[in-house]
């Protein structure tokens, strides 16, 4: 039971944005080597993240969770596949001419097992989008094909852990593609310092702290603090997820009411935005996202 109660937590958690770089503004058009960038960017995140949580817990508090020796050597393998991403990437910007960005330093916030294998479905959750959110700027076919061979492993390592989990392993029909501003929001959280040559240009918005994230589910009311000056007028909180797509419901009285039939993980802002878009645009964008688990 503490193991899913840590999944909980993990929620609040990645509902709680650090306001690492609140300038906001509109990401410019990426070349196929800066979107190799990012992804190395977060893989170097990914890969650090399994580096530094496997050195601090031993296989005996993954035991104690109930997970069997088969699960927690699946665990340490995607951790190994996440280094492979990296050095990947590091020869293919190479190749184009790039100097490849260096690791930032992280703060990961693990207190134990559960907490790890907690926020590890999230981050998988959130690399799987950032790979599908840069697909379509994407030039070049080979570094497509490249990014694609990434994505579906991405894909397996999520389902893994959701199956870790007891979660339902595919929740939804479709995953879900975000913007590259609305990912390195949810990355930054995790980032304490990085040096100059990792500077991509990108902005995290505003933060969102979602109040008792833990027990989100459909049909709920959720409270949140968003720092905004207009004072939430006219404001909306969307909802994405790969089956729904983007939906929308009225921000009031601090909150807003989550729409039924959302499965997985969703990706909530708060936006000027509202019902009759198919796309969020990032200058609309007042605070997150947020990741909410529903399933």
């Amino acid at each position: 039971m503490a193991f899913f109660k840590n999944l909980l937590t993990c929620a609040l958690a990645f509902s709680s944005i650090a306001a690492a770089r609140p300038t906001r503004r509109q990401a410019p058009a990426l070349t196929d080597l800066q979107i190799l960038q990012f992804a190395l960017t977060l893989e170097h995140l990914e890969a650090t993240f399994y580096k530094e949580g496997f050195a601090k817990f031993p296989a005996s508090d993954f035991k104690a969770l109930g997970l069997d020796d088969a699960t927690i050597a699946g665990l340490v393998s995607i951790g190994e596949t996440e280094a492979t991403h990296v050095t990947v990437l590091q020869q293919t910007i190479t190749s184009l001419g790039g100097s490849p960005v260096p690791a930032c330093t992280y703060n990961f916030n693990l207190i134990d097992a559960a907490s790890m294998v907690a926020t590890a479905r999230i981050l998988e959750a959130v690399g799987i989008s950032a790979y599908l959110g840069a697909a379509p700027l994407v030039s070049a076919k080979a570094v497509l094909s490249a990014a694609a061979s990434i994505v579906t492993v991405e894909a397996r390592h999520q389902t893994f852990i959701r199956a870790s989990l007891k979660a339902l392993p595919v929740p939804q029909a479709f995953d879900v593609a975000v913007g590259a501003r609305q990912i390195f929001t949810l990355a930054s959280q995790f980032i304490v310092a990085c040096p100059k040559e990792a500077d991509l240009g990108l902005a995290a918005f505003a933060p969102l702290n979602v109040l008792d994230a833990g027990n989100v589910r459909a049909g709920s009311t959720l409270k949140m603090v968003v720092t905004d000056p207009t004072g939430g007028a006219g404001m909306s909180c969307s909802f994405t997820s790969g089956e729904k797509g983007l939906q929308f419901a009225k921000f009031e009285n601090g909150g807003c009411v989550v729409p039924e039939g959302l499965g997985g993980e969703v990706f909530m802002t708060v936006t000027t935005e509202s019902a009759g878009v198919t796309a969020l645009s990032d200058d609309k964008i007042v605070a997150g996202p947020a990741v909410l688990v529903l399933s």
